[in-house]
């Protein structure tokens, strides 16, 4: 099986340590079967970096990443505007390094992981090489749709019409169902980590990894985007709540965004910004140090599929308190934890505070390996690769068809291009 992925979520020179769980889930997949990747750069992104003194890619915009080949087309989009044109634009702008790939590698199927530009141009791409396609739902990209109606009905028109959609929890399978995808073509592939990397260790040489004092002081973590969704604004807020009894805290905040600043100033504002610190990105292999020196992982996200953070914490017998959003519920029982709904962040500090001074007891099931949901992935791959499938042009007319379409809170939504 030649598998040809078409994703944004993968590492790229520009952004080394972008979608690790993507880049984990390929190369796993690779190990089996030969995969080629096309991961388009936004151009705002390859513009920053190369002011910022980055070198330009290689002739071709060709390199190899994990042994595999990798084609980094640049995307051309209009920032915040047009998003309903985001599709097109994606497709306009990958569309000669698709034609490429099929022509030098010869794919059996193509996989698109996102939704909505990826999955929808990737549904158009592969229909008309002759080409099955699955596409990949991971949180976000059908769970902050109701802003932008263009982009939850094209988002729609992929799921439609892909052979094959793979989601990561119960809730995104129902919302995928909600947006019309066929219930027999979606497949849930729930999240799995390196078990042998998120693993508990000896918590004083993690804190010495990381650079954090060994010194009584409580050691709280988030680790992730530092965007509105994630809700750390939530969580700063909440950390400014915390009674006296907690004693000594520091809240870690590893990950980078547009909220840095504001985050600062709201921690500034609360009297705590010398309790919170800002360490930017880590590569992967470093997270297991620091989620194993934290005493309490904190995820206070307004929306999510499953987090792989909290399969992480998890993994490494941290204790966490998360938000009950999505498929966190999903999961919850793979870890010591507590869930508290969002947008509170004094039920947030509450339950900070309890864990911190009673962590519940660590269960015998932990979360999965990722091995075991690669072999998922292929296994799904394999079945639709084994499918009889429609006429390609009567699945790019179903792509565009206007259709009446709801989004999960019930509401219609009129079609959008």
């Amino acid at each position: 099986m030649r598998v040809l992925a078409l994703t944004n979520l993968y590492p790229n020179p520009f952004q080394s340590h972008r979608a690790a769980f993507n880049r984990q889930d390929l190369r796993l997949l690779a190990e089996r079967h030969p995969v080629r990747v096309i991961a388009p750069i936004l151009w705002t992104d390859e513009r920053n970096a190369r002011r910022a003194g980055a070198p330009a890619l290689p002739p071709g915009r060709r390199v190899t990443h994990d042994g595999l080949t990798v084609d980094h087309p640049k995307y051309w989009y209009t920032p915040k505007v047009l998003r309903g044109q985001y599709g097109r634009f994606y497709l306009w702008s990958v569309r000669r390094t698709f034609r490429r790939a099929v022509a030098e590698f010869g794919p059996d199927l193509v996989y698109a992981p996102w939704a909505y530009p990826d999955g929808w141009a990737a549904v158009r791409l592969a229909r008309r090489a002759g080409l099955p396609v699955v596409v990949k739902v991971h949180g976000s990209d059908l769970r902050a749709l109701e802003e932008f109606p263009g982009r939850l009905a094209n988002t729609a028109g992929a799921l439609r019409t892909a052979d094959g959609v793979v989601v990561v929890s119960r809730d995104l399978a129902g919302r995928a169902a909600a947006l019309n995808a066929d219930p027999d073509r979606v497949r849930v592939v729930q999240n799995g980590i390196d078990r042998a990397t998120f693993r508990p260790g000896d918590r004083a040489a993690a804190r010495a990894a990381v650079g954090v004092a060994d010194d009584g002081t409580r050691h709280l973590l988030f680790v992730g985007n530092l965007q509105p969704i994630k809700g750390v604004d939530v969580l700063v807020d909440a950390c400014g709540q915390l009674p006296e009894a907690v004693g000594r805290w520091t809240l870690h905040l590893v990950g980078s965004g547009p909220m840095e600043a504001g985050l600062a100033a709201r921690a500034a504002a609360l009297g705590i910004a010398d309790r919170v610190r800002f360490h930017g990105p880590k590569p992967h292999a470093e997270l297991p140090d620091w989620f194993r020196a934290a005493d309490l992982f904190v995820l206070a996200s307004r929306s999510e599929g499953v987090p792989n953070v909290l399969l992480e914490a998890a993994g490494c017998g941290t204790p966490f308190v998360a938000t009950a959003v999505g498929g966190v519920p999903e999961v919850a029982h793979l870890g010591a934890g507590r869930l508290v709904p969002p947008e509170d962040p004094g039920r947030l500090a509450g339950a900070i505070a309890e864990v911190l001074d009673r962590p519940p007891p660590t269960p015998a099931e932990g979360p999965r390996d990722r091995r075991q949901t690669a072999a998922d992935l292929e296994a799904f791959l394999a079945e639709v690769l084994d499918r009889p499938r429609p006429g390609a042009r009567s699945l790019v007319a179903q792509a565009s068809r206007p259709v009446r379409l709801s989004t999960p809170a019930g509401r219609p939504v009129p079609p959008g291009n």
